[in-house]
Formats: structure tokens, C-alpha cells, sequence
């Protein structure tokens, strides 16, 4: 069990250090606001293709490496809890 946990602990550190430098790597995105007020489009072709760009893969990343994070974070506790 000790071994697992190690494992699992090691992979954690990896998972929050990807995390932090994928969070770093993206732009801010500053519609707030400034979009309500000047009516920003958001039907053009960048918006729909959104998700094939290098900030959209950056973004699914970050969101899919946050849930693994939240889940090892839960497994963790519980195993630690039942040490």
C-alpha cells in the first residue's frame, strides 16, 4: 500500500506542476465588460474554431489535468485517511 501511495503521490506533483505551467501559458482573455458594452461577435470563424487553436488546446489541457488533479487529490485523502 505504501508503494501505491508513493506512486500515486509522485504523480500528483507531476500533475500540479503541469497545471501551474499550462495555467501560465495562456493569454488573458479580456472581453468583461468592455464586449457588453461595445457588442463584441461572437459568430465569426476564430470563435467556432476556437477549440483548434493553440489557446483552445491549452485551455482543454488545463481543464483535463485540473480534474485528474481534483480526483488524485480526493484518492489521496482517502487513502491517507486509512493508513
Amino acid at each position: 500500500m505504501e508503494i501505491v501511495r508513493t506512486v500515486i503521490t509522485v504523480v500528483y506533483f507531476i500533475v500540479a506542476i503541469a497545471v501551474i505551467i499550462l495555467t501560465l501559458m495562456q493569454n488573458k482573455e479580456d472581453s468583461g465588460l468592455s464586449s457588453t458594452i461595445t457588442g463584441s461577435s461572437t459568430n465569426n470563424f476564430y470563435e467556432k474554431n476556437k477549440g483548434r487553436t493553440k489557446e483552445g488546446k491549452l485551455k482543454r489541457w488545463t481543464v483535463i489535468l485540473s480534474i485528474i488533479f481534483a480526483i488524485l487529490t480526493i484518492v489521496l485523502g482517502i487513502l491517507y485517511m486509512a493508513k
